[in-house]
């Protein structure tokens, strides 16, 4: 039986106290921590837990029966508590973003290392049966080389969205909608399709003159074969849809899931490949549907990885390089350069300073609410 402690009892955490319910025989929830006393106690009596609350994480580092930690809390203290715990011995599962700068993913993933502890990073998208399908299909290379991606992370936020007292600033968000809302589809294309060779990008503040940061963002990815991919991040999309396209040579894939495949005729112009789509759709058909999905996905695989001394699917090095086609994205965009990937611990934007001093603002945040009323989120379009 492993023993849980859940760091911030915001909007994500009930995801968080929702799935390690499903397991009642692997785990427990023995400590809930906030800042805000009231609202830990509040998240406490909602789901009947028999935890313990606190103010201030430290109070948990030395406690002997907490094996797992989950961070739910803003961006910008991420690394801190995670490295706090890793320290501790405890290991720890951290909400996406991964954290504030590369420079922090590295201190958080030598954490790791040295104290031998599981870290994982929140990217429960992966764990749902249509990208995971997709993933599987895509790695058969049925379609051919992958010549372009498609990645639409759309999204809606109204104005008051940022009024929220750590949204909408550089120092505390980390960053608009490529960080805080894309991260999901662009952890999902780097994990199905690689990391780039390069990043051109553009952003932008169409809507929420109340944030520093983006919400919208356009960015062209380039592979070292030519492949090209266009990522756009944004919260101004009413409909919030949602998807991944990849192109093959050969065929098309996607989710929502949609497959067209092509061969050429005698001049050259398209006529449809039955025999590929029906080869590459009984792959999909037969692929199981997971057991668990979203966060409980997530977290069956971090429990197993604890219980059985494995590895987890998204550990801190997946979490860095989602976070760092997203730095790749705001450096070029705020330096309108390209940018070739890796980045270096000499980018302007390997460290949480130099992000402060080198990144575009926007627009001065004038509004800061501390808690809003309702406190129900949404997950997007698909």
């Amino acid at each position: 039986m492993l023993n849980i402690a859940i760091i911030g009892t915001g909007a994500i955490a009930p995801a968080h106290v929702n799935a390690y319910l499903k397991f009642p025989d692997r785990c427990k929830i023995v400590a809930l921590c906030d800042q805000y006393p009231e609202k830990a106690e509040k998240l406490k009596q909602e789901y009947q837990l028999t935890a313990d609350t606190v103010d201030n994480h430290k109070e948990l580092l030395n406690r002997q029966d907490i094996d797992l930690v989950s961070v739910c809390t803003p961006p910008y203290t991420h690394a801190e508590i995670s490295i706090d715990f890793l320290n501790a011995g405890k290991h720890v599962l951290v909400e996406k973003p991964m954290a504030s700068s590369l420079e922090e993913c590295d201190a958080m993933n030598e954490a790791a290392h040295r104290n031998q502890k599981v870290l994982s990073i929140v990217a429960q998208n992966r764990f749902t049966t249509p990208m995971m399908k997709l993933k599987k299909v895509l790695d058969t290379k049925l379609m051919g080389p992958i010549v372009h991606t498609q990645v639409d992370s759309y999204w809606w936020r109204g104005h008051s969205y940022y009024d929220l007292w750590w949204r909408g600033t550089w120092e505390k968000e980390g960053g608009g909608c490529t960080l805080n809302h894309a991260v999901h589809h662009i952890d999902l294309f780097q994990w199905m399709n690689g990391m780039p060779a390069e990043i051109t990008a553009i952003t932008s503040n169409t809507s929420h003159d109340n944030a520093e940061v983006e919400d919208l963002s356009i960015a062209i990815a380039k592979y070292g074969n030519g492949s090209l991919a266009q990522i756009t991040s944004s919260v101004v999309h009413h409909g919030e849809e949602q998807q991944l396209i990849f192109q093959g040579k050969k065929a098309r894939v996607s989710a929502p899931w949609k497959l067209k495949a092509s061969k050429a005729k005698e001049n050259g112009f398209p006529e449809e490949d039955q025999e590929l789509e029906v080869e590459i759709q009984k792959v999909y058909d037969q692929l199981p549907s997971l057991p668990y999905e979203g966060h409980a996905g997530q977290i069956q695989d971090v429990l197993s990885a604890i219980e059985n001394n494995m590895k987890v699917l998204i550990d801190g090095k997946q979490g860095k390089q989602t976070l760092e086609l997203i730095t790749a994205i705001y450096q070029s965009a705020s330096l309108k350069e390209t940018i070739k990937l890796p980045l270096k611990t000499d980018s302007p934007f390997y460290t949480r300073e130099g992000i402060l001093k080198n990144t575009t603002y926007f627009y001065e945040k004038t509004t800061s609410v501390e808690n809003f009323a309702n406190n129900e989120i949404t997950s997007g379009g698909n």
